[in-house]
């Protein structure tokens, strides 16, 4: 008697979770919120290992977050004909990335590399935290790791309340408005819709978070407190030379296995492209990192098809202008007849 009890019990438990869970989905959808990829280290290290691909198959994007929100990948590999394996990470240098690259007999491929300064040139040690940790969980992913990203993959892709930057446990905790005080981080609250994560690592800002001018405010405000949550100078001097000098390393022992590097400088506009300009002048950083590697780069300030881009929040594409960047980034790329980067081409199409 007992035992059927507890069966109706566990089935009664089974059909109220289902519909709560049901539920909690039907409303999100209904909500317009879409389904989102957890980008950690395990969707990174995914790409990591598609890097051997043949080089003229495959082009490995690294940077900061531009990249990610304004290289349309299906639209690159529509155009091209080749893969776009996205390496680059919100926040983060691409500096350890190169360096992983470089240090890889393996890797013989063609590179493109995104210069946000503040972050390229940056020496705080924050910024080289999450690639530190996607290099390493791809150097050590073990046959249990690869089975809970097959099983985390086909559930985040069906289904949104597995967002997990804002609607796990941890995250609807974080969203809590808690002000910044003495002593006291309570972190860079960016709103739903912001960046919604593709499986291929592309991101994309919401049609909702487009359409709503609270939401993009809310956002250009966050940048504008970064200065006051690090306020090091742009680096200088010395420390700047050895920069260059480390890339410089970099991209020749890439060079010399028969790859290739590009850098590229993304959009950014208003008052963010304003500071980035007096913080960090062409000439004294982007334009004397090419000329202390001898690569090529495609600056968007340098072209009418890439010039004319407006962020919603300063910083960022929109999908539609991702879009149209990408195609036009491939144009200028198709019409470069001197080669890239030290007399190499590039891109062959």
């Amino acid at each position: 008697m007992k035992s059927v009890l507890f069966v109706k019990q566990a089935i009664l438990t089974t059909v109220l979770v289902l519909l709560a869970v049901a539920s909690w989905e039907i409303y999100l959808r209904h909500k317009g919120v879409p389904i989102d990829f957890d980008d950690n280290d395990e969707l990174w290290a995914s790409k990591r290992a598609m890097v051997y691909e043949p080089a003229d198959k495959a082009t490995v994007f690294i940077g900061s977050s531009r990249i990610k929100y304004d290289l349309d990948i299906p639209t690159w590999e529509k155009i091209t004909g080749k893969h776009a394996i996205q390496l680059a990470m919100v926040g983060s240098s691409p500096r350890p990335f190169l360096a992983d690259l470089a240090n890889d007999p393996k890797f013989k491929g063609k590179l493109i590399i995104d210069v946000t300064e503040v972050l390229f040139f940056s020496q705080s040690p924050w910024v080289d935290l999450s690639p530190t940790g996607g290099i390493d969980y791809y150097k050590n992913i073990t046959p249990a790791r690869r089975a809970s990203f097959a099983i985390d993959r086909g559930l985040e892709s069906r289904l949104a309340f597995l967002n997990y930057n804002f609607f796990s446990m941890n995250a609807l905790l974080d969203h809590l408005y808690i002000p910044n005080r003495k002593g006291v981080y309570a972190g860079l609250d960016f709103p739903l819709g912001f960046g919604s994560t593709m499986f291929n690592r592309q991101t994309k800002m919401t049609d909702q978070f487009l359409a709503d001018t609270n939401l993009r405010n809310k956002v250009r405000g966050i940048w504008a407190t970064l200065p006051k949550l690090d306020p090091t100078p742009p680096v200088k001097g010395k420390a700047l030379l050895d920069i260059m000098q480390s890339v410089k390393n970099d991209v020749d022992k890439i060079r010399a296995r028969g790859g290739d590097v590009l850098f590229v400088r993304t959009p950014s506009s208003g008052p963010f492209l304003m500071g980035e300009n007096m913080g960090y002048p062409r000439a004294v950083y982007y334009d004397k990192l090419l000329e202390f590697t001898r690569c090529k780069g495609i600056h968007f300030a340098d072209y009418p098809a890439l010039n004319h881009f407006i962020c919603p929040e300063f910083s960022h594409l929109a999908p539609s202008d991702a879009v149209l960047y990408t195609k036009n980034m491939i144009d200028i790329l198709k019409k470069d007849k001197s080669g890239i980067c030290n007399n190499h081409k590039l891109i062959t199409f």
